[in-house]
């Protein structure tokens, strides 16, 4: 048995109800006496160079020649040691076993060669788990966010930890917690949904699994994008309300001490260089005292791009003295700041606090110990068996039931079946950005091994769990897109696209629509798996619309004008419209990026095995209007969703009943409780996300007009009831006015449901007191459940 497959066998569970009633941390605090004291001993005998290089990274490439570390090379670029290694393992094909030695090569050298023997941070992504060759590619964060289980999350994260840890990797620039509300953002793929309460949630049971009790053998969180990235950020309230929630929650509750600013701006200034973000709502505000690391280049942007700094050297003066500590991926500008301290720009002072927090952050992690352990001896395994069942648990859980007229689970007499579309049969509709796959394809234009890890396309697993009885006969029918679909940003300056489209259908014969329409007339049932793949949507990759792209749209209402029964498998990183002939479709299934086990779970829902409960974290629409689209302001008569946020459909039906609620509370209340009833009417054993939302009853309330407050997976056999309990407290309806939080005594509905508009039982509250005011802001953020 190898090593890390025996670690992973011990796999490290936490307890992922929302329940916290004061900020919990989970790993102990940032910066201790003794950490302290051993920090400001290192850096009393740092000369400006060596401080300089603990505060910038570098690509593992600059130092390598045919693909080992040189030394000539690392005297040259990193003489004075160096902050990070900047996604050391997304760039590089390199087996476990080489990549740990890869890195132990480099932390030997900095550790004995350079003056300040100080081993350097290797950062990574982990969105969809450790961004490497031959780890385990788990579903999409945005289908992750559909399936609202925050256990499956850090299970799926603490995998990740194992996986990286094994490697040698200490520090993830991950999670991302935009709060996404419109599928028109070629980034939402990488959110939780549109919703504050979800995505710190499920942000939270990610930092757990990742960052573990202990840092010394976790790995790091870096929260991103703060804030407000991907959305319309400008309005205060909204801001510090919502989109400052999920960072506030992962600093706050999972002890996060890494945060990421967007490229975007605030009040008109970027926000990497914006000091009333980093400053006065991150450090004074949150209270955060971690270490806030630049996006690759942002700081170069205030040059070129966003037009602010005169040049390299105020740029980095810029950051610095907002409050980014650290510039990814390379250090471009940082490099200058002894000229901006000669210039009056930047003090000593300010630089001194950026390499003291990358310090405590490396003595946190483990790496100023006297010998500080660097990766897993022995085999590695980065898919165990324990994992793939994790990805096809997390697939199962991922997948959205959207239409169903009765053709679904397929029944027991279908003999053929027509498997057609781009998407049937390719791993390319399978894989989220910032996978390993995706990364190494895109950003490098190098293929991928589909087979490290193995990669099930919808073919084989449907092929697997059909049987011998029934036939498949498959054709593409039609292409992803024409010709391309999608822009590259301009900034890239290359042709990755069409590079990228040349690999997808390398070896794939050419569509061919007669014979995918000839097969579908001679089926029984039409399964059409359609969307996008990695080159259609993620960073960088711009399409005109959201429509199904290409010819996709055309070729679906050809298969439904055979008269049979169409199924449409939906893949790709965002919605994308159905209302054009959703009404004509015997099924719509929202597949997402489903990752390496996403063929079984597919292929499993659509036969029966796995009773779908995954619901929307998205607001479906149903028209190309890009204004962001989010149920919390209610849905105008005249603009209604396709499906609405938290909506999904089952193979069995639920009745909710009995709602005992007290009709008034007060401010100063610890919790409010209620109980109801749910119980299992159909025929299959399923799991009810059940969904509690808050309305304020007054018009001229300034709070949202309804508003998620809780959610909790019941798990119930066929004919089985059970009583859920929910405890809400008055601070989640804490509001920020006037550069204050507060709490307003106001009348409440609330409801609970199965969606957001699909409510089955309602009470009212008449939440009563004095208007609190919280002095040292939020703590309680979730309603706890059971």
């Amino acid at each position: 048995m190898r090593i890390l497959s025996l670690l992973l066998i011990n796999l490290f569970l936490f307890s992922c109800s929302t329940k916290q009633e004061q900020p919990i941390q989970l790993v102990s605090d940032f910066s201790t006496s003794e950490i302290d004291s051993k920090v400001e001993a290192i850096m009393s005998k740092m000369t400006l160079d060596e401080k300089l290089a603990q505060i910038q990274g570098i690509r593992p490439k600059e130092i390598m020649e045919d693909g080992k570390i040189s030394l000539e090379k690392c005297r040259e670029k990193i003489p004075y040691g160096i902050g990070h290694f900047s996604q050391f393992s997304s760039g590089l094909t390199m087996e476990p076993e080489e990549l740990r030695d890869f890195v132990r090569s480099v932390q030997n050298y900095l550790m004995t060669e350079t003056n300040s023997k100080i081993p350097a941070i290797f950062h990574e992504e982990a969105i969809t788990g450790f961004a490497t060759q031959g780890a385990t590619t788990f579903p999409q964060q945005l289908g992750m966010g559909c399936s609202w289980n925050e256990e499956l999350i850090s299970k799926n994260t603490n995998s990740t930890r194992l996986n990286m840890r094994a490697a040698g990797a200490t520090y993830a620039l991950s999670p991302m917690l935009d709060i996404s509300r419109t599928a028109h953002w070629e980034r939402i793929e990488e959110s939780y949904g549109e919703d504050a309460y979800l995505t710190s949630a499920l942000g939270l049971a990610f930092v757990k699994g990742l960052q573990g009790k202990d840092l010394r053998s976790g790995v790091a969180c870096t929260t991103k994008h703060f804030a407000g990235y991907g959305s319309q950020n400008n309005n205060a309230k909204e801001l510090y309300e919502e989109y400052l929630m999920p960072h506030e929650v992962a600093i706050k509750l999972g002890g996060v001490k890494s945060v990421m600013p967007s490229y975007g701006k605030y009040k008109g200034k970027a926000v990497v260089a914006n000091k009333e973000m980093l400053t006065t709502m991150l450090r004074d505000i949150v209270g955060f005292n971690g270490v806030v690391v630049s996006d690759y280049s942002s700081i170069n942007l205030l040059v070129g791009g966003h037009k602010e700094a005169k040049n390299q050297t105020e740029a980095g003066a810029m950051a610095l003295n907002a409050g980014t500590d650290i510039e990814l991926s390379e250090g471009r500008c940082f490099p200058k700041l002894p000229q901006a301290i000669e210039q009056g720009l930047i003090t000593i002072e300010k630089i001194d606090d950026a390499v003291r927090r990358s310090l405590i952050m490396k003595a946190r992690l483990g790496l100023l110990d006297e010998n500080p352990q660097i990766g897993v001896d022995g085999d590695l395994d980065f898919d165990p068996p324990i994992n793939r069942e994790l990805a096809y648990e997390s697939a199962c859980q991922s997948i959205v039931l959207l239409k169903n007229n009765g053709i679904l689970p397929l029944k027991k007499d279908i003999k053929k079946v027509a498997l057609v579309g781009p998407n049937a049969a390719s791993v390319y509709g399978m894989l989220g950005d910032y996978t390993y796959q995706s990364m190494i394809s895109f950003w490098w234009s190098t293929p991928f091994d589909a087979n490290n890890p193995k990669l099930v396309p919808l073919s084989e697993g449907l092929a697997a769990k059909l049987g011998e009885n029934v036939t498949i006969q498959h054709e593409r029918g039609c292409d992803w897109s024409a010709p391309l679909e999608s822009v590259i940003q301009a900034e890239l300056g290359d042709d990755r696209l069409s590079k990228l489209k040349m690999m997808s259908i390398k070896g794939v014969p050419q569509p061919d629509l007669e014979n995918a329409l000839k097969i579908s007339k001679e089926s029984d049932v039409i399964i059409a798996a359609v969307g996008e793949n990695i080159y259609l949507v993620g960073e960088g990759r711009k399409r005109k619309g959201i429509r199904l792209p290409g010819e996709q749209e055309a070729f679906v209402e050809k298969l439904i004008a055979t008269g049979k029964p169409v199924v449409l498998v939906i893949m790709g990183g965002r919605q994308q419209l159905v209302s054009k002939f959703e009404d004509k479709c015997a099924a719509i299934v929202q597949a997402w990026f489903p990752g390496e086990e996403g063929g079984n779970a597919i292929a499993d829902i659509l036969v029966g095995n796995v009773n779908p409960t995954a619901k929307l974290c998205v607001t479906y629409p149903k028209t190309e209007d890009k204004q962001e689209i989010n149920y919390k302001n209610g849905y105008a008569e005249d603009n209604q969703p396709q499906y609405p946020f938290g909506f999904g459909l089952s193979y069995t039906n639920y009745e909710y009943s009995d709602l005992k609620m007290e009709t008034s509370a007060n401010v100063e209340d610890e919790r409010i409780p209620f109980t109801f009833k749910v119980k299992n009417v159909g025929e299959f054993d399923g799991t009810e996300i059940v969904q509690l939302y808050v309305s304020p009853k007054s018009e001229t309330s300034t709070l949202n007009k309804i508003q998620l407050e809780g959610f909790k997976r019941v798990e119930l056999k066929a004919g089985e009831e059970k009583t859920v309990t929910f405890k809400v407290s008055p601070q989640q309806f804490t509001q920020y006015i006037n550069d204050e939080w507060i709490i307003e005594p106001e009348k409440f509905e609330f409801l609970i449901g199965a969606s957001s508009t699909d409510i089955r039982l309602k009470s009212d509250l008449n939440l009563q007191g004095t208007r609190k005011v919280l002095k040292n802001g939020r703590s309680i953020f979730f309603s706890e459940n059971n």
